[in-house]
């Protein structure tokens, strides 16, 4: 028997508005397990951040509460939360030396001298930047004033650290090295980590588990395979990763599968995801690394022609843009050892793929309330 993990996070009908009027967040309800690398992920106005200042405390939830360690903190002063904070900004103080800012959050709560040099030592250890005590914020790399921010959020330990787009200044060499860094800080450590960002590239590589965020509401909660691979709705079918729409309507059922007239014309076979049965408006979504091509017409559950509008070589791979069934931005992923010699723009081509792997999915991309 599987051990239950314990939840060190706890949103229960949490709403939150600015105006009185507007829900900036729709009645949540989270729980995050301890030790976890959990990723807040959605676009602008969302919800995201509001939800990551409203657990830090620098934001009050309108209504419900939200507890830590199964004690509510909504009227917890932010200092006394035990909760360490990393922004986009880096909030360094540029008066300071490294060593004066990672001593700082110490020296509030009240830590002795020599521990205080002692974490000290051990931090700028686990970021890879012993023997920069003495330099100042500005004679620091982006990248290495963004692991003295990550040190700073880690020196007292704390039992949570937010991070809310602590990479969104980097650029994207850096970028992507800082995410395996503070992924590994996180699998050394084991502290729970909860992470803000609108890339979803990022998500995915970093994540225990991903909440999409859309209007207010948490629209998936999973692992980043499991989003990916089995997205509910529209939405976050579009949101994470590459994903090709074919909008129809749905034909007829037959249990896990429907048969789906394409707006475009044609009729194709999906798994049954999140629709209201025949007759009701549906979008597929279909990965584009699922279809394949296949001019020499071998047999496939769907197969539909489409036409070669535009080919980029990315050297791993072909990127194929086609218009099939009135969708003129359908993409297919082509191997470049596999390329084959009838792939030219301008002709028409056969495309094969599961039905497994196209998902009729409701066709307003949002879940139907708070999740």
């Amino acid at each position: 028997m599987v051990e239950a993990k314990s939840s060190i996070v706890r949103f229960e009908r949490v709403q939150k508005t600015y105006d009185g009027e507007t829900l900036v967040i729709k009645e949540l309800n989270l729980d995050i397990e301890t030790g976890e690398f959990l990723t807040m992920l959605g676009p602008s106005g969302s919800g995201k951040t509001t939800c990551l200042m409203m657990l830090a405390g620098f934001e009050p939830a309108t209504h419900g509460e939200i507890y830590l360690n199964d004690r509510p903190i909504n009227h917890v002063a932010p200092h006394r939360r035990g909760i360490g904070m990393v922004f986009q900004n880096y909030a360094l103080f540029p008066h300071m030396t490294v060593a004066e800012n990672l001593a700082f959050p110490l020296q509030v709560r009240r830590f002795p001298k020599a521990d205080i040099q002692a974490r000290i030592a051990r931090v700028l250890d686990m970021v890879r930047l012993s023997g920069f005590e003495s330099r100042r914020p500005a004679q620091l790399s982006g990248g290495q004033q963004q692991r003295v921010a990550v040190a700073r959020a880690l020196v007292f330990e704390p039992v949570l650290v937010l991070m809310d787009e602590p990479l969104g200044a980097l650029d994207k060499n850096l970028r992507e090295e800082m995410q395996y860094e503070i992924k590994h800080i996180h699998e050394n450590l084991g502290v729970t980590v909860i992470y803000v960002t609108h890339d979803q590239s990022e998500a995915l590589t970093m994540s225990s588990r991903i909440a999409v965020f859309n209007d207010g509401v948490i629209q998936q909660l999973a692992t980043p395979s499991v989003l990916y691979e089995k997205p509910e709705n529209a939405f976050v079918a579009q949101f994470i990763g590459e994903n090709n729409r074919l909008r129809g309507t749905v034909a007829s059922e037959a249990g896990q599968f429907c048969d789906v007239t394409l707006d475009g014309g044609g009729t194709v076979r999906a798994l049954k995801v999140n629709v209201d049965g025949a007759g009701a408006p549906t979008t597929l979504s279909l990965r584009p690394e699922r279809v394949t091509i296949e001019p020499a017409g071998e047999t496939a559950e769907n197969i539909c022609s489409g036409r070669v509008e535009e080919l980029i070589y990315l050297g791993d791979h072909i990127r194929a843009r086609l218009s099939v069934a009135g969708n003129d931005e359908f993409i297919v992923k082509v191997p470049n050892a596999h390329r084959h010699a009838s792939l030219v723009q301008g002709t028409n081509v056969r495309l094969c793929w599961a039905a497994e792997d196209c998902r009729a999915l409701d066709a307003s991309g949002n879940v139907s309330g708070p999740v």
